[in-house]
Protein backbone atom coordinates (compact mmCIF):
# COMPACT_ATOMS: atom_id res chain seq x y z
CA UNK A 1 0.00 0.00 0.00
CA UNK A 2 1.39 3.18 -0.73
CA UNK A 3 1.98 5.33 2.16
CA UNK A 4 0.35 8.63 2.89
CA UNK A 5 2.99 10.84 2.38
CA UNK A 6 4.02 9.52 -0.92
CA UNK A 7 0.36 10.15 -2.07
CA UNK A 8 0.10 13.42 -1.14
CA UNK A 9 3.58 13.96 -2.80
CA UNK A 10 2.27 12.74 -5.57
CA UNK A 11 -0.84 14.95 -5.96
CA UNK A 12 1.35 17.98 -5.22
CA UNK A 13 3.06 17.26 -8.41
CA UNK A 14 0.40 16.55 -10.17
CA UNK A 15 -1.11 20.02 -8.97
CA UNK A 16 2.01 21.94 -9.61
CA UNK A 17 2.32 20.09 -13.46
CA UNK A 18 -1.11 21.46 -13.87
CA UNK A 19 -0.30 24.95 -12.19
CA UNK A 20 2.91 24.93 -14.68
CA UNK A 21 0.52 24.54 -17.76
CA UNK A 22 -1.89 27.10 -16.86
CA UNK A 23 0.92 29.40 -15.91
CA UNK A 24 2.41 29.08 -19.28
CA UNK A 25 -0.66 28.98 -21.44
CA UNK A 26 -1.46 32.32 -19.66
CA UNK A 27 1.83 33.88 -20.18
CA UNK A 28 1.20 33.59 -23.86
CA UNK A 29 -0.18 36.61 -26.21
CA UNK A 30 -3.39 36.80 -26.91
CA UNK A 31 -4.02 37.00 -30.48
CA UNK A 32 -4.63 40.95 -31.00
CA UNK A 33 -1.42 40.93 -28.76
CA UNK A 34 0.35 38.66 -31.51
CA UNK A 35 -1.01 40.44 -34.08
CA UNK A 36 0.63 43.42 -32.66
CA UNK A 37 3.78 41.59 -32.50
CA UNK A 38 3.79 40.55 -36.05
CA UNK A 39 3.55 44.04 -37.58
CA UNK A 40 6.55 45.04 -39.15
CA UNK A 41 7.88 41.46 -39.29
CA UNK A 42 9.39 40.02 -42.56
CA UNK A 43 8.12 36.03 -42.79
CA UNK A 44 10.99 33.89 -45.17
CA UNK A 45 8.09 31.31 -46.29
CA UNK A 46 10.05 28.41 -47.73
CA UNK A 47 7.70 26.69 -50.18
CA UNK A 48 8.19 24.30 -52.51
CA UNK A 49 8.16 26.99 -56.21
CA UNK A 50 7.70 24.44 -59.38
CA UNK A 51 3.97 25.04 -60.16
CA UNK A 52 3.24 28.77 -61.47
CA UNK A 53 -0.74 28.64 -60.34
CA UNK A 54 1.07 27.90 -56.42
CA UNK A 55 3.20 30.63 -56.72
CA UNK A 56 0.88 33.08 -58.13
CA UNK A 57 -1.27 32.09 -55.59
CA UNK A 58 1.70 32.31 -52.28
CA UNK A 59 2.29 35.92 -54.68
CA UNK A 60 -1.17 36.89 -53.66
CA UNK A 61 -1.28 35.94 -50.18
CA UNK A 62 1.59 37.62 -49.64
CA UNK A 63 0.39 41.24 -50.67
CA UNK A 64 -2.83 40.28 -48.83
CA UNK A 65 -1.08 39.47 -45.36
CA UNK A 66 1.21 42.91 -46.38
CA UNK A 67 -2.13 45.32 -46.91
CA UNK A 68 -4.36 44.03 -44.06
CA UNK A 69 -1.30 42.74 -40.91
CA UNK A 70 1.34 44.80 -42.12
CA UNK A 71 3.54 41.46 -42.50
CA UNK A 72 6.19 41.28 -45.27
CA UNK A 73 6.41 37.59 -46.59
CA UNK A 74 8.94 36.44 -49.21
CA UNK A 75 8.48 33.20 -50.60
CA UNK A 76 12.00 31.26 -50.41
CA UNK A 77 11.87 28.93 -53.49
CA UNK A 78 12.46 25.65 -53.19
CA UNK A 79 13.13 22.79 -55.50
CA UNK A 80 12.83 20.00 -52.74
CA UNK A 81 11.67 20.86 -49.27
CA UNK A 82 14.62 19.15 -47.46
CA UNK A 83 16.83 22.22 -48.57
CA UNK A 84 14.99 24.12 -46.12
CA UNK A 85 15.19 21.31 -43.23
CA UNK A 86 18.57 20.79 -43.66
CA UNK A 87 19.26 24.55 -43.31
CA UNK A 88 17.58 24.76 -39.79
CA UNK A 89 19.25 21.00 -39.38
CA UNK A 90 22.64 22.76 -39.86
CA UNK A 91 21.63 26.18 -37.70
CA UNK A 92 20.89 23.94 -34.73
CA UNK A 93 24.25 22.43 -34.91
CA UNK A 94 26.10 25.69 -35.12
CA UNK A 95 24.18 26.58 -31.92
CA UNK A 96 21.72 29.05 -33.29
CA UNK A 97 18.66 29.08 -31.78
CA UNK A 98 17.33 32.33 -32.58
CA UNK A 99 17.27 34.74 -35.94
CA UNK A 100 17.27 31.39 -37.64
CA UNK A 101 16.82 32.15 -41.71
CA UNK A 102 13.33 29.92 -42.13
CA UNK A 103 10.45 31.10 -40.87
CA UNK A 104 7.27 29.13 -41.95
CA UNK A 105 8.22 25.54 -44.63
CA UNK A 106 5.20 24.14 -46.66
CA UNK A 107 6.25 20.45 -45.44
CA UNK A 108 4.89 17.10 -44.66
CA UNK A 109 6.07 13.34 -44.82
CA UNK A 110 9.22 12.56 -43.96
CA UNK A 111 10.59 16.55 -43.47
CA UNK A 112 8.16 16.62 -40.96
CA UNK A 113 9.43 13.44 -39.58
CA UNK A 114 13.41 14.76 -39.73
CA UNK A 115 11.90 18.05 -37.99
CA UNK A 116 9.72 16.88 -35.36
CA UNK A 117 12.78 13.83 -34.25
CA UNK A 118 15.47 16.38 -33.76
CA UNK A 119 13.51 19.17 -31.67
CA UNK A 120 13.47 21.65 -34.68
CA UNK A 121 10.03 22.72 -34.76
CA UNK A 122 8.33 25.72 -32.42
CA UNK A 123 5.06 24.99 -30.92
CA UNK A 124 2.66 23.42 -30.10
CA UNK A 125 1.13 26.55 -31.57
CA UNK A 126 -2.23 25.60 -33.45
CA UNK A 127 -4.43 26.21 -30.16
CA UNK A 128 -3.41 30.00 -30.48
CA UNK A 129 -4.50 30.45 -34.24
CA UNK A 130 -8.20 32.01 -34.23
CA UNK A 131 -9.20 29.87 -37.86
CA UNK A 132 -8.38 26.57 -36.59
CA UNK A 133 -11.51 26.09 -35.62
CA UNK A 134 -12.94 25.39 -38.34
CA UNK A 135 -10.61 22.92 -39.59
CA UNK A 136 -12.09 19.52 -40.05
CA UNK A 137 -10.38 16.71 -38.20
CA UNK A 138 -12.62 13.93 -38.74
CA UNK A 139 -12.89 12.66 -42.09
CA UNK A 140 -9.74 14.38 -43.29
CA UNK A 141 -6.48 13.73 -42.32
CA UNK A 142 -5.27 16.63 -40.55
CA UNK A 143 -4.20 15.06 -37.20
CA UNK A 144 -1.46 12.71 -38.38
CA UNK A 145 1.04 13.41 -41.40
CA UNK A 146 1.94 10.15 -42.94
CA UNK A 147 1.17 8.10 -39.75
CA UNK A 148 3.36 10.48 -37.03
CA UNK A 149 1.18 12.41 -34.69
CA UNK A 150 0.95 16.23 -35.54
CA UNK A 151 0.73 17.74 -31.69
CA UNK A 152 -0.23 20.76 -32.69
CA UNK A 153 3.76 21.49 -34.51
CA UNK A 154 2.17 22.12 -37.79
CA UNK A 155 -1.24 23.37 -39.78
CA UNK A 156 -2.67 21.70 -41.99
CA UNK A 157 -3.27 24.00 -44.87
CA UNK A 158 -4.57 21.82 -48.05
CA UNK A 159 -5.61 18.11 -48.82
CA UNK A 160 -4.61 16.16 -51.82
CA UNK A 161 -5.41 12.70 -53.50
CA UNK A 162 -3.49 10.66 -55.71
CA UNK A 163 -5.03 10.60 -59.32
CA UNK A 164 -4.45 9.66 -62.99
CA UNK A 165 -5.01 11.91 -66.25
CA UNK A 166 -6.37 10.71 -69.19
CA UNK A 167 -6.89 12.26 -72.29
CA UNK A 168 -10.85 10.33 -73.36
CA UNK A 169 -9.87 11.89 -76.98
CA UNK A 170 -7.24 8.78 -76.75
CA UNK A 171 -8.15 6.58 -74.47
CA UNK A 172 -11.75 4.72 -74.49
CA UNK A 173 -11.54 2.52 -70.85
CA UNK A 174 -8.86 3.86 -68.46
CA UNK A 175 -6.70 1.11 -66.66
CA UNK A 176 -7.81 0.93 -62.77
CA UNK A 177 -5.45 -1.25 -61.20
CA UNK A 178 -1.73 -1.92 -61.86
CA UNK A 179 -2.15 -5.13 -63.56
CA UNK A 180 -4.25 -2.75 -66.44
CA UNK A 181 -2.41 -0.28 -66.33
CA UNK A 182 0.62 -2.41 -67.54
CA UNK A 183 -0.98 -4.23 -70.03
CA UNK A 184 -2.34 -0.81 -71.76
CA UNK A 185 1.15 0.70 -71.10
CA UNK A 186 2.59 -2.21 -73.23
CA UNK A 187 -0.17 -2.15 -75.92
CA UNK A 188 0.60 1.60 -76.13
CA UNK A 189 3.98 2.08 -75.79
CA UNK A 190 5.60 5.69 -74.80
CA UNK A 191 2.39 6.77 -74.26
CA UNK A 192 2.43 7.19 -70.20
CA UNK A 193 4.98 8.04 -67.30
CA UNK A 194 5.39 9.26 -64.17
CA UNK A 195 8.05 12.15 -62.16
CA UNK A 196 11.37 10.50 -61.58
CA UNK A 197 11.82 10.25 -57.49
CA UNK A 198 12.35 11.73 -55.21
CA UNK A 199 9.95 14.42 -56.09
CA UNK A 200 7.08 13.65 -54.01
CA UNK A 201 4.22 12.76 -57.43
CA UNK A 202 6.75 10.01 -58.54
CA UNK A 203 7.41 8.97 -55.23
CA UNK A 204 3.97 8.24 -54.41
CA UNK A 205 3.41 6.59 -57.46
CA UNK A 206 5.69 4.00 -56.33
CA UNK A 207 4.22 4.00 -53.08
CA UNK A 208 0.54 3.87 -54.41
CA UNK A 209 1.88 0.61 -56.30
CA UNK A 210 3.41 -0.85 -53.27
CA UNK A 211 0.10 -0.25 -51.32
CA UNK A 212 -1.33 -2.37 -54.07
CA UNK A 213 0.77 -4.51 -54.71
CA UNK A 214 1.54 -5.78 -50.99
CA UNK A 215 -1.00 -8.33 -49.78
CA UNK A 216 -0.26 -6.74 -46.08
CA UNK A 217 -0.61 -3.41 -46.35
CA UNK A 218 -0.04 -3.11 -42.18
CA UNK A 219 3.39 -3.70 -42.58
CA UNK A 220 3.54 -0.38 -44.41
CA UNK A 221 2.40 1.84 -41.32
CA UNK A 222 6.22 1.24 -39.24
CA UNK A 223 9.61 0.99 -40.38
CA UNK A 224 11.24 -1.96 -41.30
CA UNK A 225 14.24 -4.06 -41.16
CA UNK A 226 16.01 -3.85 -44.28
CA UNK A 227 16.13 -7.72 -45.08
CA UNK A 228 12.02 -6.78 -44.38
CA UNK A 229 12.56 -3.97 -47.05
CA UNK A 230 13.86 -6.08 -49.37
CA UNK A 231 11.57 -8.75 -49.10
CA UNK A 232 8.04 -6.69 -49.18
CA UNK A 233 9.74 -4.00 -52.28
CA UNK A 234 10.48 -7.07 -54.45
CA UNK A 235 6.86 -7.14 -56.30
CA UNK A 236 7.31 -2.97 -56.94
CA UNK A 237 10.46 -3.90 -58.52
CA UNK A 238 9.66 -6.81 -60.50
CA UNK A 239 6.63 -4.69 -62.03
CA UNK A 240 8.60 -1.25 -62.88
CA UNK A 241 11.35 -3.10 -64.62
CA UNK A 242 8.43 -4.85 -66.93
CA UNK A 243 6.85 -0.95 -67.00
CA UNK A 244 9.40 0.86 -67.55
CA UNK A 245 10.46 -0.53 -71.31
CA UNK A 246 6.83 1.11 -72.30
CA UNK A 247 7.30 4.38 -70.46
CA UNK A 248 7.50 7.26 -72.27
CA UNK A 249 11.35 7.49 -73.68
CA UNK A 250 11.55 3.59 -72.59
CA UNK A 251 11.98 5.35 -69.02
CA UNK A 252 15.81 6.85 -70.10
CA UNK A 253 14.41 9.66 -69.21
CA UNK A 254 11.69 11.17 -66.67
CA UNK A 255 10.02 14.25 -66.43
CA UNK A 256 11.27 15.66 -63.38
CA UNK A 257 8.03 16.97 -61.70
CA UNK A 258 4.39 17.29 -62.06
CA UNK A 259 3.95 20.49 -64.07
CA UNK A 260 6.24 19.04 -66.18
CA UNK A 261 4.44 15.77 -66.89
CA UNK A 262 1.30 18.09 -67.30
CA UNK A 263 2.85 19.83 -69.90
CA UNK A 264 3.72 16.09 -71.83
CA UNK A 265 -0.11 15.30 -71.73
CA UNK A 266 -1.38 18.83 -73.20
CA UNK A 267 0.92 18.44 -75.93
CA UNK A 268 0.26 15.33 -76.53
CA UNK A 269 3.35 13.41 -75.56
CA UNK A 270 1.55 10.98 -73.69
CA UNK A 271 -2.35 9.89 -72.90
CA UNK A 272 -2.30 9.29 -69.35
CA UNK A 273 -0.50 10.83 -66.44
CA UNK A 274 -0.64 11.60 -62.72
CA UNK A 275 -1.60 14.32 -59.86
CA UNK A 276 -2.54 15.30 -56.48
CA UNK A 277 -6.01 15.92 -56.96
CA UNK A 278 -8.74 16.03 -59.76
CA UNK A 279 -8.62 19.72 -59.09
CA UNK A 280 -5.50 20.23 -60.50
CA UNK A 281 -6.73 18.96 -63.73
CA UNK A 282 -9.85 20.91 -63.57
CA UNK A 283 -7.99 24.22 -63.39
CA UNK A 284 -5.61 22.99 -65.80
CA UNK A 285 -8.20 22.46 -68.61
CA UNK A 286 -9.43 26.32 -67.34
CA UNK A 287 -5.96 27.53 -67.94
CA UNK A 288 -5.64 25.99 -71.09
CA UNK A 289 -2.85 24.03 -70.19
CA UNK A 290 -4.93 20.72 -70.92
CA UNK A 291 -7.51 20.18 -73.59
CA UNK A 292 -11.01 19.50 -72.62
CA UNK A 293 -10.85 16.09 -73.05
CA UNK A 294 -9.04 15.37 -69.81
CA UNK A 295 -10.75 13.46 -67.41
CA UNK A 296 -9.50 11.59 -64.23
CA UNK A 297 -9.39 8.51 -62.63
CA UNK A 298 -8.33 6.58 -59.77
CA UNK A 299 -7.70 2.69 -59.25
CA UNK A 300 -10.34 0.14 -58.13
CA UNK A 301 -8.81 -0.26 -54.41
CA UNK A 302 -8.47 3.49 -53.87
CA UNK A 303 -5.69 6.01 -53.85
CA UNK A 304 -3.82 7.42 -51.54
CA UNK A 305 -4.88 10.82 -49.31
CA UNK A 306 -2.81 13.39 -47.68
CA UNK A 307 -2.15 16.56 -46.24
CA UNK A 308 0.12 19.27 -47.04
CA UNK A 309 1.08 21.52 -43.79
CA UNK A 310 2.59 24.50 -42.88
CA UNK A 311 5.22 24.58 -40.06
CA UNK A 312 7.36 26.86 -37.86
CA UNK A 313 11.72 26.57 -37.28
CA UNK A 314 11.98 26.37 -33.52
CA UNK A 315 14.80 29.12 -34.68
CA UNK A 316 12.11 31.42 -36.64
CA UNK A 317 12.91 34.97 -35.73
CA UNK A 318 9.22 36.19 -36.90
CA UNK A 319 7.51 33.42 -35.17
CA UNK A 320 4.20 36.35 -34.86
CA UNK A 321 4.07 37.04 -38.39
CA UNK A 322 4.22 33.13 -39.65
CA UNK A 323 1.41 32.40 -37.16
CA UNK A 324 -0.50 35.35 -38.64
CA UNK A 325 0.35 34.51 -41.87
CA UNK A 326 -1.05 30.81 -40.87
CA UNK A 327 -4.44 32.05 -39.51
CA UNK A 328 -5.01 34.37 -42.96
CA UNK A 329 -4.60 30.96 -44.95
CA UNK A 330 -6.65 28.90 -42.87
CA UNK A 331 -9.63 31.49 -43.72
CA UNK A 332 -12.81 30.71 -45.56
CA UNK A 333 -11.65 33.52 -48.06
CA UNK A 334 -7.93 31.90 -48.62
CA UNK A 335 -8.91 28.70 -48.37
CA UNK A 336 -12.21 29.51 -50.79
CA UNK A 337 -9.19 30.82 -53.47
CA UNK A 338 -7.12 28.17 -53.20
CA UNK A 339 -9.91 25.81 -53.99
CA UNK A 340 -11.51 27.95 -56.87
CA UNK A 341 -10.25 25.70 -60.05
CA UNK A 342 -9.69 29.19 -62.08
CA UNK A 343 -7.00 29.98 -60.11
CA UNK A 344 -5.24 26.66 -58.44
CA UNK A 345 -7.04 24.03 -57.74
CA UNK A 346 -7.18 21.77 -54.25
CA UNK A 347 -9.08 20.74 -51.49
CA UNK A 348 -10.03 22.66 -48.75
CA UNK A 349 -9.13 21.64 -44.89
CA UNK A 350 -12.34 23.10 -43.49
CA UNK A 351 -15.28 21.54 -42.72
CA UNK A 352 -17.51 23.58 -44.71
CA UNK A 353 -20.70 22.93 -42.92
CA UNK A 354 -19.38 24.75 -39.97
CA UNK A 355 -18.82 28.11 -41.22
CA UNK A 356 -20.95 30.75 -41.09
CA UNK A 357 -23.72 31.01 -44.38
CA UNK A 358 -21.75 33.86 -46.06
CA UNK A 359 -18.07 31.56 -45.91
CA UNK A 360 -20.74 28.44 -46.63
CA UNK A 361 -21.46 30.48 -49.59
CA UNK A 362 -17.82 31.42 -50.94
CA UNK A 363 -17.61 27.36 -51.01
CA UNK A 364 -21.34 26.24 -52.82
CA UNK A 365 -20.27 29.59 -55.78
CA UNK A 366 -16.82 28.21 -56.86
CA UNK A 367 -17.40 26.49 -60.41
CA UNK A 368 -17.20 22.43 -60.65
CA UNK A 369 -14.26 21.45 -62.31
CA UNK A 370 -14.99 19.32 -65.50
CA UNK A 371 -12.92 16.95 -64.47
CA UNK A 372 -13.07 16.69 -61.00
CA UNK A 373 -13.96 14.30 -59.02
CA UNK A 374 -16.89 13.51 -56.22
CA UNK A 375 -15.76 11.87 -53.23
CA UNK A 376 -17.94 9.05 -53.99
CA UNK A 377 -16.16 8.89 -57.50
CA UNK A 378 -12.79 9.11 -55.39
CA UNK A 379 -13.79 6.12 -52.74
CA UNK A 380 -11.97 5.45 -49.83
CA UNK A 381 -8.85 6.98 -49.43
CA UNK A 382 -5.69 5.03 -48.32
CA UNK A 383 -3.44 6.49 -45.48
CA UNK A 384 0.16 7.20 -46.63
CA UNK A 385 2.55 4.33 -45.30
CA UNK A 386 5.15 5.65 -42.35
CA UNK A 387 7.80 7.98 -43.68
CA UNK A 388 10.66 5.29 -43.67
CA UNK A 389 9.18 3.94 -46.58
CA UNK A 390 9.25 7.17 -49.15
CA UNK A 391 12.91 7.89 -47.72
CA UNK A 392 14.03 4.21 -48.13
CA UNK A 393 11.62 3.85 -52.26
CA UNK A 394 13.66 6.98 -53.35
CA UNK A 395 17.11 5.69 -52.51
CA UNK A 396 16.51 2.26 -53.70
CA UNK A 397 14.65 3.65 -56.87
CA UNK A 398 17.54 5.95 -57.48
CA UNK A 399 20.35 2.88 -56.94
CA UNK A 400 18.31 0.80 -59.13
CA UNK A 401 17.33 2.93 -62.21
CA UNK A 402 19.98 5.54 -62.09
CA UNK A 403 20.09 9.50 -61.82
CA UNK A 404 18.48 10.61 -65.89
CA UNK A 405 18.80 14.25 -67.08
Amino acid sequence: MISMNLFFRFLAGCLLGQALVHFLQAAEPDWPTLGEQARGQTVYWNAWAGDDRTNRYLEWAAAEVKRRYGVEVRHVKLSDTAEAVTRVLAEKAAGKSEQGSVDLIWINGENFAAMKREGLLFGPFLHRIPNYRWVETNSLPTLTDFTIPVEGLEAPWGIGRFVFLYDRARVSAPPRTPAALLKWAKANPGRFTYPQPPDFLGTTFLKQLLLDLTPNRRVLYAAATESEFVRITAPLWNYLDELHPALWRRARAFPMNGPAQIRLLGENEIDVAIAFGSEAASSAILTGQLPNTVRCFGFEGGTIGNASFLAIPFNSRSKAGAQVLINFLLSPEAQARKQDPRLLGGQTVLAIDRLDRSDRTMFEQLPSGVASLTAEELGTPLAEPHPYWMERLEKAWLQRYGVRK
